[in-house]
């Protein structure tokens, strides 16, 4: 009778293996539960280590935490410069722009639900809404040569630059859960809107109802 074949050891992990494998595991409970939703506890238990592990390598949650945001940032940060410093037309650099954002969004959905889910570890340099700005202050100067071409305030540049990144920003967060349509065509659609807008710009735009409320029939001047 053949005896039974002893298993052999499994492989113990090295300290970057291990790491590694915390930060997998502690990047995809971020992403389904939040920063408050998730415990040390639970990262510990899904990676099949003690709790003093997990606090050997990181010193705990929100240690952890910085270190994934921190990754998704630079991931980002390097999906969307490309774009911004390949030059070319304004039109194009948004066009690619848009399409980077969405990429991003389409190939990391985990890191993603984690950069726009606010946290109470969240550091003001390392936020979706701090990445988000240094976009825009990098738009901000392509938008003032366009509108002193265009005889338009380039003073105005850097309200026109905040607002163009975050109707890009706030809809690849719709597009997140939603996927529909096709990425190329929400990037279309946003390069409609926005180019047009700014083509058939105002010189000097002006608020019609002057702070109040415009009365049925007022705008054709019915009384």
């Amino acid at each position: 009778m053949a005896l039974p074949q002893k298993r052999p050891p499994r492989a113990r992990m090295t300290a970057k293996e291990r790491r590694e494998q915390l930060l997998d595991v502690s990047r995809s409970l971020f992403a389904q539960k939040g920063f408050e939703g998730t415990s040390v506890e639970e990262i510990a238990a899904r990676s099949s280590v003690s709790k003093p592990v997990v606090y050997e390598h990181f010193g705990g949650k929100e240690g952890m935490y910085a270190v994934v945001v921190d990754r998704e940032i630079q991931a980002l940060t390097s999906a969307l410069s490309g774009p911004l410093e390949a030059g070319g037309h304004p039109k194009v650099l948004l066009e690619r722009t848009a399409l980077a954002l969405l990429t991003y969004i389409e190939e990391n959905e985990d890191g993603f639900r984690i950069l726009v889910r606010d946290s109470p570890v969240a550091q003001a340099t390392g936020t979706f809404s701090s990445l988000i700005g240094d976009v825009a202050t990098q738009v901000e100067h392509l938008l003032a040569e366009q509108f002193r071409r265009r005889r338009l305030n380039p003073r105005t540049a850097p309200i026109y630059s905040q607002m163009l990144v975050g109707m890009v920003a706030l809809t690849g967060q719709h597009w997140l859960d939603a996927r529909s349509p096709d990425k190329t065509e929400v990037a279309a659609h946003l390069v409609n809107l926005a180019w047009n807008g700014l083509s058939g710009m105002e010189r000097n735009p002006q608020v019609t109802s002057r702070g109040t409320a415009i009365r049925p029939g007022a705008a054709s001047g019915s009384e």
